[in-house]
């Protein structure tokens, strides 16, 4: 919607032509742009007091690299950013459309087929926005664009700069829509970083919303609302069929019980017509790979005493392609089938990254998988006896050496909690790792670690990051994400190992120790290769 420039407003950002002012909100204003070669494009302009916070910068230039690897197929494309300009911009690709609040508000609750074809266009891109390492932290109808080509989720994964960063959200404050957020988001409590799932719970209620023109935790207030959403069931009146069971369980409280993306696109697109028979929803056998069938108004939220935010993200690999077919009401799109994570494709190479900055990590089993419990209490994949050792470490079923490439050595966790690099042949140096989510807890096997035995990052009073043992539970301390690097001397393949709070694990060759930092878009010095030592 064009509301025309203001005085003030730039002519020029870069090298791109300001044309219209598109909007306002929480992280800025947003314009209509051309670029350089005459495309139209939305740039999102960062707010000025953020200019000349060099954390924020630091984040926002890393959120934007992870962002841009996400496939464009149901999604704004992210096309350019320069988080050193004053003020800082994001330039995404121009999506022509009403959003789908403005569809709701104006022609009311979809119908059946529309409602069935929106859930499915939106958790399409959620398993593209959650494979690519991303969480969209602010899904909302007012960030989905119903386009003549489709549906486009926008403004994913931006969010965490401004959230993460403690100088641009006030104590008891966050990023994001009241409506749409899950409890975790406001529990502080239990500890629980929040994650993927979370974004699934914003699917549901925006589900619900399009499908009935309201809020499933309608309050008069945004205190209300939110006390709705950590005590009380949703209001689904109005929802019917097979779909009104997949958006209560994206709307369970505890975010294990929730499905994942790949789940709820497994449930939908296995459901029948939405006007007819019975769904076959996520757990039942899916459906084989090659037949399966705008505007940027975050706000800072202030919350009732005693809530505030956490946040986490988490990558996949990249690289394969395989088409989905979908019902009538889903137009076939080539989607990359990293995408659809450990439950849907067994056999698979080992993950591929390209580019400079980490977007790849390890895709594990198949459909026909069995699984095992972690510590997050949602199953995870164990990889069937055709998946080679690589998969089957990644998966968590296999003992390994934690191998840094640049010095051959290995990472050993003796009895006195500091990690330290050795020669790799005493039982200090076997680990596996504990899927949690879209991340990994890294667990000593050594039976003489029973007190904190999970790799975890110790900041001292200097700033100083160290990898230490600790307690073996998910916190912003004990999750890695594990990016595909390339391949060792050996062609093994070989993995940076990162904190997403601290900067990745990294060796220093002055010091003769192990370390973490954060780097921002420097290149990683250290990498691991995963040297297998057997079954659990």
């Amino acid at each position: 919607m064009s509301n025309g420039l203001r005085p003030g407003d730039p002519a020029r950002l870069g090298g791109y032509e300001v044309l219209d002012r598109l909007g306002d909100g929480g992280m800025g204003s947003v314009f209509l742009a051309r670029s350089p070669q005459g495309r139209r494009v939305a740039v999102k302009v960062v707010r000025a007091e953020l200019s000349h916070d060099e954390e924020f910068r630091g984040r926002f230039r890393s959120e934007v690299n992870r962002a841009r690897q996400v496939p464009p197929f149901c999604t704004a494309e992210v096309l350019d950013a320069d988080p050193d300009h004053d003020p800082p911009y994001l330039v995404v690709e121009y999506v022509e459309g009403p959003s789908l609040a403005q569809v709701v508000r104006e022609q009311g609750p979809l119908g059946a087929a529309r409602l069935h074809s929106i859930a499915v266009g939106v958790a399409t891109a959620l398993t593209a926005i959650h494979g690519a390492g991303v969480i969209h932290r602010d899904l909302k109808p007012a960030n989905v664009l119903v386009a003549p080509g489709g549906i486009k989720v926008i403004d994913f994964g931006i969010a965490r700069a401004f959230e993460a960063t403690s100088q641009h959200t006030r104590t008891n404050q966050m990023v994001g829509t009241v409506s749409y957020m899950a409890p975790e988001r406001f529990d502080t409590a239990s500890g629980r970083p929040s994650g993927p799932a979370a974004d699934i719970f914003a699917w549901g209620a925006l589900v619900a919303y399009a499908a009935t023109g309201r809020s499933p935790f309608g309050g008069d207030s945004a205190t209300a609302t939110a006390m709705r959403i950590l005590t009380q069931p949703p209001d689904l009146t109005g929802l019917g069929g097979p779909l009104r069971e997949l958006v209560s369980r994206a709307l369970e409280k505890d975010p294990a019980a929730r499905p994942t993306a790949r789940e709820l696109l497994d449930g939908l697109l296995t459901t029948a017509s939405p006007e007819g028979a019975p769904a076959q929803l996520p757990g039942a056998t899916p459906p084989s790979v090659s037949s399966a069938a705008g505007g940027d108004d975050q706000g800072a939220l202030s919350t009732p005493s005693g809530l505030a935010t956490a946040g986490r993200e988490g990558p996949r690999g990249r690289g394969w392609l395989t088409a989905l077919g979908a019902t009538a009401a889903v137009i076939a799109v080539l989607v990359p089938a990293f995408l659809f994570g450990p439950h849907l494709l067994s056999g698979l190479s080992k993950p591929d990254r390209t580019g400079s900055t980490p977007s790849g990590s390890p895709t594990t089993s198949g459909p026909a998988a069995t699984t095992s419990t972690p510590a997050s209490g949602r199953p995870s994949a164990s990889p069937p006896a055709s998946v080679d050792p690589t998969q089957a470490m990644l998966a968590g079923q296999r003992r390994f050496l934690l191998h840094v490439v640049e010095i051959d050595g290995d990472l050993s966790l003796p009895s006195h909690g500091e990690v330290e690099v050795g020669n790799g042949t005493g039982k200090d140096a076997l680990f596996v790792l504990e899927p949690v989510g879209v991340d990994y807890m890294i667990k000593s096997t050594n039976p003489e670690i029973a007190h904190r035995p999970c790799l975890g990052v110790k900041v001292d009073s200097k700033g100083y990051k160290s990898l230490v043992g600790a307690d073996c539970r998910p916190t912003k301390a004990t999750l890695f994400t594990i990016f595909r690097e390339g391949q060792d001397d050996k062609g093994r393949a070989s993995y940076s190992i990162i904190n997403e709070e601290y900067g990745p694990v990294q060796w220093s060759p002055t010091k003769k120790e192990i370390f973490v930092e954060f780097l921002g878009d420097a290149p990683l010095d250290t990498t691991f290769s995963l040297v297998d030592r057997g079954a659990v």
